[in-house]
């Protein structure tokens, strides 16, 4: 009797254990204006998401100077005191990439506009996240914006990190970051073949391995958009979002040929966007399984136990393929 009832103890205990050791669910939010749809608001409620990934402004590239500047700052239309926002910039890596950049005035120039953004909106960040799929040849530039950009932001910092980036960390370099987050998707390449670039469990398992021996703390991303590869003539002309297999199979322009192709029947406008006849479009998604079978890879590999599973992204588009209860069943993987 006694042993039954220390059993049932140490059951209920483990499952507490368990569940206060969830990650936390939170959201990036990628449009350049700030503005909760119903269902966008309903989706954070009910999964008690208090912390959101808000991209800023993208760094790029002037096509005159070839000079970085920023591209699209965010607009806020929605109070968001209720949230912790965490400011994202997205450097394009052909910024890192060229051999005059002055480090340390474009981390002084980045750092006053998130701060700009951030006293005109009276949000007090805690954290700022850095995303830059730096390579080799821009990883010295990329590395030293890190450091410069540490001491002057004088908060927390994140960066975002790609598969290639934690196999061959000694080649490619760990940032001197608090902390990364794992952008686990975008895997393949776009092409017009069959393949999901999104996610493949292939290629995937090429990498999962190199998780545990991966010295800085990981948080996860997982996707949760859909695109179309545009294709004419058999080669890839472009990717079209805001686009899957509901929107396309209600649109009399377009038909069905396979499970993720669709031929276009007449030439057309469409989300500003001009098909040819008999171009094709192949839809990229993934399904709910999808996502559990990516969060039990992760569960299964990971070194030590990520604190956010951070879903891209926020959009109500997005947000409609799923059952409401997806986030939880992915966070309760870990």
């Amino acid at each position: 009797m006694i042993k039954r009832i220390f059993l049932g103890c140490l059951f209920f205990l483990l499952v507490a254990c368990g569940k206060s050791n969830r990650p936390i669910i939170a959201f990036y939010y990628w449009k350049t204006i700030l503005k909760f749809s119903e269902t966008e608001k309903e989706i954070l409620h009910d999964n008690k998401v208090n912390k959101l990934y808000v991209r800023y402004f993208d760094v790029g590239l002037h096509p005159k100077t070839q000079q970085p500047i920023p591209i699209s700052p965010i607009h806020f239309q929605e109070n968001t005191s209720n949230f912790e926002i965490v400011p994202v910039i997205f450097i394009q890596n052909k910024v890192m990439l060229l051999s005059n950049i002055d480090i340390n005035d474009l981390a002084q120039k980045t750092v006053r506009l998130v701060e700009e953004i951030n006293s005109k909106n009276k949000i007090d960040c805690k954290e700022i996240q850095i995303d830059c799929d730096w390579t080799l040849k821009s990883k010295d530039n990329y590395l030293k914006f890190i450091e410069k950009f540490k001491t002057l932001s004088r908060k927390k910092l994140s960066a975002t990190i790609r598969l290639h980036q934690v196999k061959y960390f000694k080649k490619t370099k760990i940032p001197n970051v608090d902390s990364g987050v794992l952008m686990y998707y975008n895997m393949g390449t776009i092409a017009n073949d069959s393949l999901n670039s999104i996610y493949s469990e292939k290629i995937a398992k090429k990498y999962l391995a190199s998780l545990k021996k991966y010295p800085l703390h990981l948080d996860f991303a997982l996707p949760i958009y859909s695109w179309a590869i545009h294709i004419r003539n058999q080669k890839v002309i472009g990717l079209r979002s805001k686009l899957n297999l509901s929107e396309l199979r209600k649109d009399g322009n377009f038909q069905q040929i396979s499970t993720i192709f669709f031929k276009t029947k007449h030439s057309n406008y469409k989300n500003g966007i001009f098909y040819e006849e008999n171009d094709l479009l192949k839809i990229e998604a993934l399904s709910s399984e999808n996502l559990i079978e990516m969060a039990d890879q992760l569960s299964e590999n990971t070194a030590e136990h990520p604190k956010e599973i951070i879903f891209y992204d926020l959009d109500e588009f997005n947000l409609k393929n799923y059952e409401k209860n997806i986030f939880e069943q992915v966070i309760s993987c870990f």
